[in-house]
């Protein structure tokens, strides 16, 4: 982005910016922000991630990331936020990329909530990562603004510094005509299907911060469903291969179900 300046943080009063920033995005107030001022101090002089985004001299993002396993290959990035709308969210996550690169790392992992689009569409379509792990309850119950008391359910993604070239990402429009609806929006509410062929869509709802606060119900039968559904498939192997028309995830199953596969023996002898 023009005009925006990408650093690391190194000053008390700038980490101190930095968790009030968190905490405004998150809407918890000061005391309860997401990561205090003293754990990004800690982190940084222990030679970690801590950068802000500046526009105009204020600080606008941030994102604080941590060396994980495998040792000496993977970054985790714990925290990003930043204002909405202006593509800063992504000059952070190519700063950060830049960084790991610069120390010979090969991936970035981070967890998201499976249940908010725009988050699996940046993380997906324009980085190019890929969730690996269902994480149910991660956190335990979360009641800031954003988390709205719901689940703290968590998807592991990591991202191939490798092989995923920035914004490379592309929505995948072409899904198989045989791929099977394993979760369906109906009206607003999740239907479940069928996860037996060989590509499974899962959609996800509008906006599901919004449906926590209008209908907490509806939003707890979304947290279910692909908690179900989702979480179910990747925890037989199956892999998330795109995100389709900014609504659905699309999984492949290396081998359809041993299920299915029997009824269609049957059908087609």
């Amino acid at each position: 982005m023009s005009g925006l300046e990408l650093r690391e943080l190194h000053g008390v009063a700038e980490f101190g910016s930095a968790s009030l920033l968190y905490a405004d995005i998150w809407g918890t107030g000061p005391a309860g922000a997401p990561v205090s001022a003293e754990v990004m101090r800690a982190l940084a002089h222990a030679g970690n991630y801590v950068a802000g985004a500046y526009e105009d001299g204020r600080l606008v993002g941030a994102s604080v990331a941590f060396f994980g396993t495998p040792t000496g290959t993977t970054l985790h990035s714990h925290i990003t936020g930043a204002a909405m709308g202006r593509g800063i969210g992504l000059a952070l996550k190519l700063h950060q990329r830049q960084w790991a690169l610069a120390r010979g790392l090969k991936r970035i992992t981070w967890t998201y909530d499976p249940l908010i689009r725009r988050n699996a569409y940046f993380n997906l379509v324009k980085l190019g990562a890929r969730p690996e792990e269902y994480l149910r309850s991660f956190y335990g119950a979360m009641d800031d603004a954003i988390n709205g008391g719901d689940e703290s359910d968590r998807v592991l993604t990591a991202w191939d510094l490798t092989a995923s070239a920035p914004g490379s990402g592309t929505p995948d429009s072409d899904v198989p005509a045989a791929a099977a609806h394993g979760v369906r929006d109906r009206g607003g509410h999740p239907e479940l299907g069928h996860t037996d062929e060989e590509f499974i869509l899962i959609d996800l709802p509008d906006d599901i911060e919004a449906l926590r606060r209008r209908d907490a119900g509806a939003a707890r039968a979304w947290r279910l469903a692909v908690r179900h559904t989702l979480g179910g498939l990747l925890s037989e192997g199956a892999r998330v291969v795109g995100f389709h028309d900014r609504r659905s995830y699309v999984v492949h199953r290396t081998t359809p179900s041993v299920t299915h596969a029997a009824e269609r023996t049957r059908s087609h002898p």
